[in-house]
């Protein structure tokens, strides 16, 4: 079973320095059929003014992971890591017990486009982490690439849940499958471009929940990137 999430069916916010569309319900954004999938809570498309950003704030319990698409942006947090995030990068803050960050935009002209995924972590309470790491696109071109998982597994970085979220880069008519173990769910989250799902057309922003199926895609247009989420 395939169910299609078309990229303007989201929740949508501008505050005109930032522009986020919000997959799942989050912040003003309810939708009581859209609260999670499995262990995926958010994803939140956000592109973030020049210069601007989200000052200091709080999370508990719940796997941070940062996705660059264009630009960078800048980290500082309460366990005294400081860095930029670029496109390739992949950054993970297990939030635990407490942890306190900022984000803002490390450019003066340049908007910074980015993924937000939280998933909900399988304890609460735990050490407060953080893990950077980068991917480039030859490792993504044609293939799903790990990008994180539960064991840290093929260099990916670390996250406390059962869950393991790949890449993957389709340029004109390359092609690329998964299949899941049994009593898996997929979900796939086009960044952009222009792809097919088990023969399904999606267009940037668009997102599926897969039960029950192996997955082909096929590359419809140079540049299209996808995430997929393989959740217990």
């Amino acid at each position: 079973m395939i169910q299609l999430r078309k990229a303007a069916d989201r929740g949508h916010a501008n505050h005109g320095w930032l522009d986020s569309w919000h997959s799942f319900s989050f912040a003003d954004y309810f939708d009581p059929a859209f609260m999670s999938f499995s262990a995926l809570r958010v994803i939140n498309e956000d592109r973030i003014a020049p210069g601007a950003g989200f000052p200091t704030h709080s999370h508990r319990d719940m796997e941070i992971i940062t996705y660059m698409l264009q630009g960078a942006l800048e980290h500082k947090d309460s366990m005294g890591n400081g860095s930029v995030i670029r496109p390739g990068d992949v950054q993970r803050m297990s939030a635990g017990k407490g942890v306190s960050h900022s984000e803002f935009n490390a450019s003066d002209s340049e908007e910074a486009h980015l993924l937000q995924i939280w998933i909900e972590p399988e304890k609460q309470g735990i050490e407060p982490g953080y893990e950077q790491k980068n991917f480039p696109n030859s490792e993504k071109s044609s293939r799903f690439r790990l990008l994180a998982s539960p064991d840290g597994d093929a260099g990916s970085v670390t996250i406390h849940q059962d869950t393991r979220l790949y890449a993957t880069l389709l340029n004109g008519r390359e092609e690329v499958r998964f299949t899941p173990l049994n009593g898996r769910r997929l979900y796939l989250h086009l960044a952009r471009g222009q792809l097919e799902l088990n023969g399904i057309k999606l267009d940037q922003g668009d997102a599926a929940s897969i039960i029950d199926e192996n997955i082909h895609l096929l590359g419809l247009a140079a540049g299209s990137e996808a995430l997929l989420f393989d959740l217990p």
